[in-house]
């Protein structure tokens, strides 16, 4: 290919009123705040980052163990451990607009309310892409009822949206009959783009012990075993 073809070449994605330089972007939860994982990866060359998921309060998550590798993957059961939203745009957020790359902020809440109150917080704070709202957690109580209910899921998005000017993104679970129902009540809800997906859920047991190994029993499987379903 000429060099000149290489250089107009561009890999800029448009999801609904978000542009992302590339469609490279690092999942929420798994990169931290991404001030863990500079020194692994150049972070100005990717699409976008999705720091893990924050809530109104401080969250200390669930006991351990957290993290239990399987045959074709791991499962996980965090439980939203984070710092809280006034500390993570104080402490974290600055550090992210820095990078110069595109922030798109993972939020979840207990209530409509909480969802809409994080959003617009985040508005208020500026140097945000986009908002998250990750309505799929399988890992704490009440983490799914947002995203397995098509009323609540129409009913939350659209509060959001209302709330705020950013772009909204549905974060969706494959744990329910009929994913595309969700898909249709996210999209009526005014959702800019949808997130594909949260963990499967899974247990694994220690058969000598006749024991679960996770501290919560059961947690959220990701890795190769789930690509087929995503």
């Amino acid at each position: 290919m000429p060099a000149d073809c290489v250089a107009k070449s561009s890999l800029q994605v448009e999801l609904g009123r978000l542009t992302l330089p590339n469609p490279v972007l690092v999942a929420s939860g798994t990169f931290g705040y991404a001030r863990e994982m500079e020194h692994l990866v150049d972070l100005s060359r990717l699409g976008g980052i999705v720091p893990k998921t924050i809530t109104q309060q401080p969250r200390q998550g669930n006991a351990p163990w957290r993290t239990v590798e399987t045959a074709a993957g791991m499962l996980n059961s965090i439980g939203l451990d984070n710092d809280g939203i006034d500390a993570f745009i104080a402490g974290h957020l600055p550090y992210l607009r820095s990078l110069g790359v595109p922030i798109l902020v993972s939020v979840a809440g207990r209530t409509q309310e909480e969802f809409v109150t994080l959003c617009q917080q985040l508005a208020d704070a500026g140097g945000v892409a986009a908002v998250e709202l990750n309505i799929s957690c399988p890992n704490v109580s009440g983490g799914v009822d947002f995203g397995t209910d098509p009323a609540l899921c129409e009913a939350v998005v659209a509060g959001c949206r209302a709330a705020m000017a950013l772009p909204v993104i549905a974060k969706l679970t494959p744990n329910v009959t009929s994913l595309p129902t969700m898909a249709k009540a996210a999209e009526a809800g005014g959702a800019d783009a949808l997130a594909l997906i949260n963990t499967c859920l899974g247990m694994a047991v220690d058969w000598r012990k006749r024991k679960p190994l996770l501290g919560n029993v059961v947690g959220g499987l990701s890795g190769p075993a789930i690509k087929p379903i995503a």
